[in-house]
C-alpha cells in the first residue's frame, strides 16, 4: 500500500469521529448468542443471509441443539431442514457438524481465539474468525462483510475487491481502537443511509468526505 499522507490521515480521523458521533461506540454483534460457540454457528449461518433471518432460525435451533455435542452428533438431513431458510443449507449443515466435532474432539469444547486455529475449522474463513476474535475475545480485528467492502470503496479507503486485501489495507489505515467498531458502525450506516440499491447521499453526514460522492459531482 502506498504511503498514507497526512491529509488522508486527517480525513480518516474526521470520518471516524463522525461515525462515533452518529452511531454506537459499544462493541456488539447483531447476531443473538449466549456463548462463543453459538456465535460461531450463527456467523457460519449468516453467510449470504441476513442477521435478522439467522436470529429467527437460531431462536429455535439453540433450543433444539443445546450443546456442541448435540451439533456434532446431529443428523445432517435434519439439520439441513432446521436451517433451510438461511440458504446454502447443505454446505452450512455439513460445516457446522464438522466444526462442532473438531471443537469437541480437539479443543475440549472451547472456541479458540487464535486466527490460525479458527480458520482451520470447517466453514470458518477470516471474516467469521474476526467476528469471534472481536466480539468474544476483544482482539482488535477487522471484519470485511458486504457493507464494509462496498462502503470502504466508496469512502476511498481501498480500491480492492478481495476481502483479505481490504482487511489488511484497513488495518494499515484505521487505528486499532476502531478496528472492531468500524464494522459495527458501517453495518448500521449501510442499512440506514448508504443503502446499496438506493444510497441517501444528500442526507449522509459523510458526503463531504466521501470520495465516491465527491467524484460523482452530486
Amino acid at each position: 500500500m502506498a504511503r498514507i499522507t497526512k491529509a488522508e490521515r486527517e480525513r480518516v480521523t474526521k470520518i471516524l469521529e463522525l461515525l462515533d458521533q452518529h452511531y454506537t461506540t459499544e462493541i456488539k454483534t447483531y447476531l443473538h448468542h449466549e456463548n462463543p460457540w453459538q456465535l460461531l454457528i450463527a456467523t457460519i449461518l449468516s453467510a449470504q443471509c441476513t442477521d435478522e433471518r439467522v436470529n429467527i432460525v437460531t431462536k429455535d435451533l439453540f433450543v433444539k441443539y443445546k450443546t456442541l455435542e448435540d451439533f456434532a452428533n446431529a443428523d445432517s438431513r435434519e439439520l439441513e431442514k432446521d436451517i433451510h431458510s438461511t440458504g446454502f443449507y447443505h454446505n452450512k449443515a455439513k460445516n457446522i457438524i464438522a466444526c462442532a466435532k473438531t471443537l469437541v474432539l480437539e479443543h475440549g469444547g472451547e472456541v479458540p481465539s487464535d486466527i490460525e486455529q479458527l480458520t482451520k475449522l470447517a466453514g470458518v474463513g477470516r471474516k467469521t474468525a474476526n467476528v469471534i476474535r472481536g466480539n468474544i475475545f476483544h482482539e482488535p480485528s477487522i471484519v470485511v462483510d458486504t457493507h464494509v467492502k462496498r462502503i470502504s470503496n466508496k469512502l476511498g479507503f481501498t480500491k480492492e475487491e478481495d476481502p483479505v486485501k481490504i482487511e489488511f489495507q484497513l488495518m494499515e489505515l484505521l487505528p486499532k481502537d476502531h478496528w472492531i467498531l468500524y464494522n459495527i458502525q458501517i453495518i448500521t450506516h449501510g442499512r440506514t443511509i448508504c443503502i446499496a440499491r438506493n444510497p441517501k447521499c444528500s442526507e449522509c453526514f459523510l458526503n463531504s468526505l466521501c470520495k465516491w460522492y465527491q467524484g460523482n459531482g452530486k
